[in-house]
């Protein structure tokens, strides 16, 4: 009877783009670049000037990041986190 109540998933009719998909389905998901440019609006694949950048590297050591930071003059430490605002939902009348 489970045939006659759950609908047959429709046929994809478009090329595997390799955009976004869910994680049961057997397609390719979206990349976190383009997950950078949907979210963000930002083009991690382009240059300022339209050129097409090219990723060499990923620095994932914090040892590592803090000596480039530090080397650069920046801060290798996070901004402090700002508490949350307390918000009166009953105020006394």
């Amino acid at each position: 009877m489970r045939a006659a109540i759950v609908p047959i998933p429709a046929q994809s009719t478009t090329a595997d783009t390799g955009e976004c998909a869910h994680a049961h389905d057997g397609r390719a998901r979206m990349t976190w670049a383009r997950l950078l440019k949907r979210v963000f609006d930002f083009d991690i694949e382009r240059c300022g000037c339209g050129g097409k950048l090219k990723i060499i590297a990923a620095i994932e050591e914090p040892a590592v990041i803090e000596r480039i930071l530090t080397h650069l003059g920046l801060s290798a430490q996070p901004p402090p986190r700002t508490p949350a605002r307390r918000v009166a939902l009953f105020q006394a009348a």
